[in-house]
């Protein structure tokens, strides 16, 4: 839902820092794996640390240059499977490592193991929601149902981090946590029950 109305504003925002990466003769795959590890930099440095604040600021920054590599793919005219690949594999790296993090932090010097387990099965959880779609389109079906999409657990997760390390009780960390986890759960059902009526209707 959140790509559905961002898309349109954020393609004209981020169009003129595109065009000038391009003329410079940067490659989106460059912008790719440079935002992954700006990404995973605030992620796993910062969180640990209890820098929930600053943390979320710079992996805001770099979580951009996703939708800027896309537009300047599609200013070069590109749509190769490698560039779509390295995007999709590197976004879920960098999405595991914020949830890593919060998870480091509360498990050592925010000694609050519940949020921290949380944070794991956020983690564990969403990688399950990306692959049982992943593994469904490889086999010819489609399963792009789903209350738990990525944009949406990202942007939740950053938000409530970040006003976390302002001062927000953690109690309302917690509570998003588990309701990213259980969306997430409900997710990974929906997308196998999608998959199961679709090859039994083959059968």
């Amino acid at each position: 839902m959140l790509n559905k109305y961002a898309r349109g504003f954020f393609g004209r925002l981020f169009s003129p820092p595109a065009r000038l990466l391009i003329r410079l003769g940067v490659s989106p795959d460059t912008v790719t794996i440079i935002g992954t590890l700006g990404v995973c930099f605030g992620a796993l440095v910062f969180y640990p640390l209890g820098q929930l604040f600053w943390g979320t600021v710079v992996i805001t920054v770099f979580v951009f240059s996703d939708m800027l590599d896309g537009i300047m793919a599609r200013m070069l005219e590109r749509n190769s499977h490698w560039g779509s690949f390295l995007d999709s594999t590197l976004d879920r790296l960098g999405d595991a490592a914020v949830f890593a993090g919060v998870a480091v932090w509360f498990f050592t010097g925010g000694a609050n193991v519940p949020i921290a387990v949380a944070a794991l099965l956020c983690l564990v959880l969403g990688s399950l929601v990306s692959y049982a779609r992943a593994k469904a389109e490889s086999l010819g079906c489609s399963a792009s149902v789903g209350i738990a999409e990525r944009s949406e657990r990202l942007v939740a997760v950053l938000v409530f981090t970040g006003f976390t390390g302002l001062g927000l009780p953690e109690q309302v960390l917690l509570t998003v946590l588990v309701l990213l986890a259980a969306a997430s759960a409900v997710t990974v059902v929906q997308r196998v029950a999608t998959v199961y009526r679709q090859t039994r209707s083959t059968v």
